[in-house]
């Protein structure tokens, strides 16, 4: 029996009114040392009054050394938590619920805005990085897990509702998964047991932080959608390895910068047919665990995302472009199920951000 998309659900007890998430997505509306700024926390409440049951924040560095865009949210320092606070405090006003979704950059990392060359497992430069990335030593290794686990600690006392480790997409934690961005030759490296080294070091670490009852997520990358990459069944493997290792819940994505057309932003969602692109990859990590699975990628109708429910391939579907063009579109499909999202999949929201100070719908005034 599926379950109805704007039935209630729960993340390791965190209530949730719906299953509809607002997944990560950069929204360059932070200042330079990191803290929200009343843009986003008016973004924010729009989201929650729009109806959204789950807030993912945009990616939130936890060392300074992680960044990878202008704006960018960061939880790198305890001077950091007082505008945090105010972040929190007005969502969960609204009466929402928000995670902090905590990544580092590794070798997509930008020296522009570090200072400092990226850091990455191997001395491998992805196709489209801006740079050459110095190889981790394992003092580096276990500096960044500490990072991590301190950025989850500080994501609670925040009042985050719970943290979501960015696994996906290109960055630090999926270039320890992916064989094409790690040829280390000791035990974070080789056979996939080695490869998830880190992982499983910054899921215990961020667990002996936050304690057994906070809630950690993960958004795993099902594949790089690269030959020589990461696959759909190590990713398998990998789920089931979280899962026993306490991670509460799964976003389901796929791809990075570097797969061109089968990236994590698709293009051109103008059918359903197109919809819903990582649902396969997420019915089949599904398969194998129990964690509630959350998928994102391509939704743009409730037809779709009650169809994926029901077909039992996630438990929650997730979304991030269209709510850059429509944060109440959750209303707007309670109101109207055959609404269609305005959101043409162009990608211009990300462009003029980076200059302008925040992500923005580029077609808004066009129609």
């Amino acid at each position: 029996m599926g379950t109805h998309l704007f039935s209630e659900g729960s993340i390791r007890g965190v209530a949730l009114k719906n299953r509809i998430v607002r997944s990560a997505t950069w929204e360059g509306m932070c200042d330079s040392e990191g803290s929200p700024t009343g843009r986003l926390i008016d973004l924010y409440r729009a989201l929650c009054r729009g109806g959204v049951g789950l807030i993912v924040t945009g990616y939130t560095y936890v060392r300074a050394d992680g960044k990878e865009l202008p704006g960018t949210m960061g939880i790198h320092s305890d001077d950091r938590l007082p505008a945090l606070k105010t972040l929190t405090r007005a969502v969960h006003e609204e009466g929402g619920r928000i995670f902090c979704q905590l990544f580092h950059g590794g070798g997509r990392a930008s020296s522009r805005e570090t200072g400092a060359r990226p850091l990455a497992p191997s001395e491998i430069k992805d196709a489209t990085s801006r740079e050459s990335p110095r190889a981790m030593s394992e003092q580096d290794i276990l500096d960044l897990v500490t990072a991590f686990a301190h950025g989850a600690g500080r994501a609670r006392r925040a009042g985050f509702d719970g943290v979501q480790l960015h696994g996906a997409h290109g960055y630090l934690i999926n270039q320890f998964l992916s064989p094409l961005t790690n040829a280390r030759k000791d035990a974070y490296g080789g056979s996939l047991n080695h490869r998830m080294r880190f992982l499983r070091e910054v899921c215990d670490a961020v667990r002996r932080e936050v304690g057994p009852s906070y809630p950690v997520s993960i958004k795993l990358t099902a594949a790089d959608n690269i030959p020589g990459g990461f696959t759909l069944e190590e990713a398998v493997t990998v789920a089931r390895n979280l899962e026993a290792w306490g991670i509460d819940a799964i976003e389901v994505s796929s791809g990075t910068v570097d797969a061109g057309e089968e990236g994590p932003a698709r293009r051109n969602i103008d059918s359903p047919e197109r919809e819903a692109y990582n649902a396969p990859c997420a019915r089949r990590i599904k398969s194998e665990v129990t964690v509630p699975i959350i998928v994102v990628g391509g939704f743009r109708s409730p037809k779709v995302g009650e169809k994926t429910l029901e077909k039992e391939s996630a438990d929650f579907i997730a979304l991030s472009r269209p709510f850059i063009r429509e944060p109440d579109l959750v209303r707007k499909w309670e109101a109207d199920r055959t609404h269609r999202a305005l959101c043409i999949s162009c990608n211009g929201c990300f462009l003029p951000g980076i200059k302008e100070g925040g992500i923005r719908c580029v077609q808004v005034g066009k129609d």
